[in-house]
């Protein structure tokens, strides 16, 4: 007896086409085209994931650097400070501390400051 599968390959057919909806020209209409750029356009959206958080990442740290060099500190010795010092608090807060709080951030420069001098004395 053979097999009638036309339901189900019409279903398979029309979830890639459904998803493939805004793809300009024949990506949006012919089923093979639309099943490769679907798979494409994934494999584009997981990169573009891993790198929105690499960007935002080097956005933060541009942030606390312009801060921290306002301060009298590099970012590196800056971060180093409150590294010594035992400040766990992570670069988004300090960028956003750098932008909406600058006196705040400051303080975490004072405490940084505090950490790197005991540590050249230590010396």
């Amino acid at each position: 007896m053979r097999v009638k599968r036309a339901v189900n390959a019409k279903k398979k057919r029309k979830k890639f086409l459904k998803a493939a909806k805004g793809y300009r020209g024949a990506l949006s209409r012919r089923y093979k085209l639309a099943k490769q750029q679907y798979y494409r356009s994934g494999e584009y959206a997981y990169a573009g994931r891993k790198e929105k958080k690499r960007n935002f990442r080097k956005l933060w740290i541009t942030r606390i650097n312009a801060l921290a060099r306002q301060n009298g500190l590099k970012y590196s010795q800056f971060i180093h400070g409150l590294k010594l010092s035992g400040v766990t608090i992570n670069r988004k807060m300090l960028a956003d501390l750098a932008v909406n709080d600058p006196a705040a951030f400051t303080k975490y420069v004072e405490i940084a400051k505090e950490a790197l001098n005991v540590e050249v004395s230590a010396k």
